[in-house]
């Protein structure tokens, strides 16, 4: 497992390709934080508008991170925390001061709470022609689920994948919020996009932006999708196996463990049947000749993998088929990936500052030659907002004078309880 304590790495070699960007982000829970930590990866600013009464919900969801929730410091870090009471006018002023000097609005609120804010539609494009605004709802607008409240495993229910996960008596989400996780990502592809094509031309961005956790996974589910429109089949899941192609599995081994086995080709089923598990016999089957009959007959297949591997154990099994070159991999807990001596040797591990202390967080997956992801902090409830009002102008006596009124929230490390003002997917 990795140690909290252990360096931070090297040092930036090199100014982040989003530097000089400012997000402003009104977000909760993942989608729209994964979009605005991926920006601040790269070296964005991120200035995050909380409620003062708690901010992010996802602040409260455990307590296991020495005292703060793991979704918050995974989704959090390199972002600045300000707390601005929306309701009240002097508030929402604040914010409006904060965009005169933004690239980019992101947002998950509830649905219309944008629009109930002045900050959607036409009205936001006329203040701000050149604001890069993007708003992250549950089922896009303009049909008939477009006003319910979305959240992954809902999401991922309506769209069907839970139905090609688990298995048939027992269908299941996929672990990660993946619907979350998927359209935070679309979304700051969106904005690169948008920033790169406003550089080309020149031209100021053409409209707000929206991206629907329901149209993410309408995309994600592409494959399964497609094979039903144009067979009539609904495909059956298959736990630790796929629909698609066949053989390819989970197997367990002579020591206790469990190998995953695949084939993608004819070639490869040859070389699987034939070096790997000795059975000629197979190999030569036109039973099993194309991947679609063995698809049809993968029960066969599974059973003789299994019996070959069940003789063996789990470094034999991986030898011999990476020997063979066929695909293989390790069936891993949590515990195990934390030490994976693949993160290890790679040297994948950071330290992230906490108001909590540094804990580790693994480096984003892009590897950019000469720059060294900044990794910054994540930061507390409202840890930022004396000094970004300060940047905007306002001295101690003014910024007393909106916390007295209620338009900012508590002094740093006083923040009331959570309400509903920032509610969303």
């Amino acid at each position: 497992m990795p140690d909290s304590s252990a360096p931070a790495g090297p040092a930036a070699s090199a100014a982040g390709p989003l530097a000089g960007i400012t997000v402003v982000t009104l977000e909760q829970a993942v989608a729209a934080p994964m979009c605005t930590r991926v920006l601040a990866d790269f070296g964005a600013r991120v200035i995050k508008v909380e409620n003062p009464k708690g901010g992010d919900f996802a602040r409260d969801y455990d307590t296991v991170v020495n005292g703060l929730a793991a979704h918050f410091v995974w989704a959090n870090r390199g972002k600045e925390s300000v707390t601005l009471n929306l309701k009240s006018p002097e508030g929402l002023e604040v914010l409006h001061r904060l965009l005169d000097g933004a690239d980019a609005l992101v947002s998950n609120l509830a649905p219309g709470a944008m629009a109930r804010l002045g900050l959607a539609g036409s009205g936001l494009k006329q203040r701000y022609p050149d604001l890069i605004s993007v708003e992250i709802d549950g089922y896009g607008q303009g049909g008939p689920l477009s006003h319910k409240r979305a959240y992954d495993l809902l999401i991922q229910a309506e769209s069907g994948a839970c139905s090609v996960t688990g298995t048939p008596d027992q269908p299941a989400k996929p672990g990660p919020p993946v619907a979350d996780i998927s359209t935070g990502l679309y979304a700051a592809i969106s904005i690169l996009a948008t920033l790169c094509g406003r550089q080309r031309s020149g031209a100021a961005t053409t409209g707000p932006i929206t991206v629907s956790l329901f149209d993410t996974m309408m995309d994600l589910m592409g494959y399964p999708l497609t094979y039903t429109q144009h067979s009539g089949i609904e495909q059956q899941p298959l736990g630790m196996s796929s629909p698609a192609v066949a053989p390819y599995g989970a197997f367990r081994t002579a020591d206790g463990q469990t190998v995953i086995l695949g084939t993608t080709n004819d070639r490869e089923w040859q070389r699987l049947a034939r070096d790997i598990i000795g059975r000629n016999d197979l190999a030569d089957d036109p039973t099993f000749a194309t991947n679609s009959d063995r698809v049809a007959n993968r029960a066969v297949l599974d059973e003789a993998i299994g019996a070959w591997c069940a003789q063996h154990d789990l470094d034999h099994v991986q030898k011999i088929a990476d020997d063979a070159g066929i695909g293989n991999s390790r069936y891993n807990t949590t515990t195990d990936v934390l030490a994976h001596p693949q993160l290890t040797a790679r040297d994948r591990w950071r330290q992230v500052e906490t108001s909590a202390g540094p804990i580790p967080a693994l480096l984003p997956p892009a590897i950019i030659s000469g720059f060294e992801y900044e990794m910054g902090a994540v930061p507390g409830l409202g840890e930022h907002t004396d000094v970004i009002l300060t940047e905007l102008g306002f001295d101690p006596a003014a910024i007393t004078g909106l916390r007295v009124r209620g338009a900012i929230g508590p002094s740093y490390g006083t923040a009331d309880t959570n309400d509903e003002t920032h509610s969303g997917s």
